[in-house]
């Protein structure tokens, strides 16, 4: 696509217009005006967060196994998941690492949320996939969190971001070595991570 078709997108999308009027407007498919918007959101969440402008934080949630890998201790304000009273009892002693760490970073957007979820592989692929920034409701946010509980059959308890930042900056670097690259939707929700730390907390990533 030419320079002045890209310009001409940004213009219009500024008048609030939307893709598909901007398509019809440049006589383009809304496909490729919705990926030039993606990609501009793209660029600037990724210049906002190494200027440090960044939304600020409202939690980080992870499932319990993933949780094991920075040896956290559980809170007593975990999500508890709608699964058999069983599995919830004693949970923190009885699950077994499965080797996905279902990450959720949620940061605070006027009156939503804007949530980046991070599925790591730590035994092997490192991201596998990666959703977001998405906008919705504490509400919404609440099921979300509820509906992964259910599919891990785990309770979602709260880590700090750099906990956070470990599991998964640590995965694509581990995937790295094995000669696998993050999931292409990781680019956009990296930014929710914030900048890089120099030094990532320890975590053994593989399995056994």
């Amino acid at each position: 696509m030419e320079a002045d078709q890209i310009q001409e997108i940004s213009r219009l999308r500024s008048l609030n217009l939307s893709p598909k009027e901007i398509a019809r407007s440049l006589k383009l498919r809304p496909a490729e005006v919705k990926e030039i918007l993606q990609q501009q959101a793209m660029a600037l969440e990724l210049e906002r967060s190494a200027s440090g402008i960044i939304s600020p934080l409202y939690k980080c949630m992870v499932n319990e196994s993933g949780a094991m890998l920075v040896d956290h201790h559980f809170p007593t304000d975990s999500i508890a998941p709608l699964v058999p009273k069983a599995i919830t009892s004693g949970v923190s002693e009885a699950i077994e690492p499965q080797g996905f760490a279902q990450v959720f970073i949620a940061r605070t957007h006027k009156q939503q949320l804007s949530v980046c979820s991070y599925l790591v592989d730590y035994w092997c692929l490192g991201v596998k996939n990666a959703l977001g920034p998405k906008k919705m409701s504490k509400i919404d946010y609440e099921a979300m969190l509820q509906s992964t509980s259910q599919r891990f059959h785990e309770n979602i308890v709260e880590i700090s971001l750099e906990e956070a930042q470990a599991i998964v900056f640590g995965g694509v670097d581990y995937a790295a070595k094995l000669g696998f690259e993050p999931h292409p939707d990781f680019a956009a929700a990296q930014p929710h991570l914030g900048l890089r730390p120099d030094a990532l907390l320890p975590i053994e990533f593989g399995k056994d």
